[in-house]
């Protein structure tokens, strides 16, 4: 076997890993987070920033097409005037593995003071972000697969895996059907493999009319 199947073989074991570990960890937080995504009358917001950032924004649109209403919102953008799409009857999601970073600490307490609920999902409840949200989803330690343990590898597959947890947990307590599924995708060959037959058929011109 080659060094580059070698190492490349290492990473997805390791971030395997990471999210048979992530299983043994939803609790009551993951209960409570599906609940307050079903009851929240407001949307569903994702904000981290880095590569939190790439993965809240994939979340956020599985969320809106599985029937939940969400966006996701940019923490340096927040700061700047974007903060005023929040009402206080949305749901925050903060994705941050250190729960530390100064932008996502100093967004905390502008989202505090619009009134909306927090969920931090982090690897560090005992962090900033952890220690002021009102709930944490635990994402558990995390050993990075790159070769100098920097770049985030297994952190954001465990987030990413974890928000497809609590997305299509939601879509199941809904009972979203393949036909809800079908109004939100109406493009590309999904969309057209998801279409009834009368929305695909044209009517018929009669050949009395043709000719007439």
């Amino acid at each position: 076997m080659s060094k580059t199947i070698d190492f490349g073989r290492s990473v997805l074991h390791q971030e395997a890993q990471g999210i048979r570990q992530l299983s043994d960890l939803l609790d009551e937080s993951f209960d409570a987070a599906v609940n307050a995504i079903l009851n929240c009358p407001g949307n569903v917001v994702f904000s981290g920033v880095g590569k939190p950032w790439t993965i809240g924004q994939k979340i956020s649109a599985t969320m809106a097409s599985t029937g939940t209403p969400s966006f996701a919102l940019h923490p340096s953008e927040a700061l700047h005037g974007d903060i005023g799409r929040l009402q206080p009857h949305d749901l925050v999601f903060v994705l941050s593995n250190s729960g530390s970073s100064d932008e996502i600490v100093n967004l905390i307490p502008a989202i505090k003071r619009i009134g909306c609920q927090i969920f931090a999902v982090t690897s560090k409840p005992l962090s900033p972000l952890g220690q002021t949200a009102d709930a944490v989803l635990n994402m558990g330690d995390t050993t990075e697969a790159c070769p100098i343990g920097m770049a985030p590898s297994v952190s954001t597959t465990v987030m990413l895996a974890l928000g497809d947890a609590l997305a299509l947990t939601v879509m199941n307590e809904r009972a979203f059907s393949r036909e809800d599924y079908a109004r939100f995708h109406p493009g590309g060959a999904l969309g057209r493999s998801l279409m009834r037959v009368s929305e695909v058929m044209q009517p018929m011109t009669s050949t009395a009319a043709v000719d007439g």
